[in-house]
């Protein structure tokens, strides 16, 4: 398959480049790229809308957040870049003291980012046309579904002021519902988590035999410097006192990786009840998992058979070099061309399962 990268823009479809690179991250907001454009005199200004497709199929939704023209006694050059959807609600600053009570998650999000005719804020631009899919979901490509247990329950309160990012309030919320904030390649925002089972949607193979190997390169590293054996959170519970009112007390919270190998704790503060001490103490947890464990393969092309590589999917990996065998999450992707290396793709794995803040 000859993989085919196309910016579309104000109408344009752009299909030529001399380099690029395409990020897309699960646990990371606002994924960026950058191209540089073989068409020096294309007209392209920042602020503008534009999607990335990879054969034919839409990879990112996104603003152009800088253009970078010069020239040099090779001839002109351009080079543009920007971030997915989800970079304007990085940017975004909540504007006023507001107290959202007994809201959804889903609730909470279309407040913060549709308009508020009440105080005459507009409505923030290109992603406040984006779907919203609520909580409870694995938020792969099928749409997302339920997984076991849970309940969008909402919290008394949750109290967005000034000096918060709108995406810092939404992940809060998240966080304090066992969930993650990330979007799709069509700007539609999830609160979810990670795929954990199902069919492998691509396979990883070096083999000494040479027999279906289709990876250039890997890295593997183990890093347990930022990594606890048990990590506790203290932070606000409701109680009942021996007189009969429910009141706020810290209470500490504590889990534990037994698959660590030496005795070394981790305790933290919460100083706000819209996140719950148990859940955050295991998405700390759950955080320092992946941080402490990278494994990159790099790959040709943007494809395997007709399938673009995309992140939030399972990948079957047998690596007789780094004796790893077994089911991995894609959490990050990215899409590369350069004069040196050619048209290929960057694939960070981790374990199955983690959620992190």
């Amino acid at each position: 398959m000859d993989d085919k990268v196309i910016l579309q823009i104000a109408g344009k479809r752009i299909e030529n480049f001399i380099s690029y690179e395409v990020e897309a991250d699960l646990y990371h907001a606002a994924d960026r790229f950058s191209l540089e454009l073989a068409t020096p005199d294309t007209a392209i200004v920042p602020g503008m809308h534009c999607e990335l497709l990879v054969n034919s199929k839409v990879e990112m939704t996104g603003i152009i957040d800088f253009v970078q023209k010069g020239y040099s006694k090779q001839g002109r050059t351009l080079t543009v870049g920007g971030r997915d959807l989800l970079g304007i609600l990085v940017d975004s600053y909540v504007e006023d003291f507001v107290t959202l009570k007994d809201k959804t998650i889903k609730e909470i999000a279309e407040f913060l980012i549709h308009a508020n005719p009440k105080t005459g804020r507009p409505a923030l631009p290109y992603i406040s046309r984006c779907n919203i899919v609520g909580g409870g979901l694995w938020g792969g490509r099928d749409g997302g579904k339920p997984f076991p247990g849970f309940s969008d329950v909402s919290q008394e309160f949750t109290q967005p002021e000034p000096g918060m990012t709108v995406f810092e309030v939404l992940c809060g919320a998240a966080v304090s519902r066992g969930l993650m904030f990330f979007s799709r390649a069509d700007g539609t925002m999830v609160f979810g988590r990670p795929k954990t089972k199902g069919k492998a949607l691509y396979t990883l193979m070096n083999t000494i035999s040479g027999k279906g190997n289709c990876i250039s390169a890997a890295e593997e590293t183990f890093d347990i410097s930022q990594s606890y054996s048990k990590v506790t959170v203290i932070g606000p519970v409701k109680v009942k006192d021996r007189y009969g009112p429910v009141v706020m007390e810290d209470v500490p919270t504590t889990v534990v990786d037994e698959t660590f190998p030496f005795y070394k704790p981790f305790v933290t503060k919460l100083y706000s009840d819209s996140e719950t001490p148990d859940l955050y103490a295991r998405m700390l947890l759950e955080k320092q998992r992946k941080e402490g464990y990278q494994l990159i393969y790099n790959v040709p092309g943007h494809s395997q058979g007709k399938t673009n590589f995309m992140i939030n999917e399972l990948a079957q990996v047998k690596d007789e070099m780094l004796e790893r065998e077994g089911l991995f999450l894609i959490y990050n992707r990215k899409f590369k061309r350069s004069k040196l290396t050619g048209t290929t793709t960057e694939l960070k794995l981790g374990p199955v399962g983690l959620v992190t803040a």
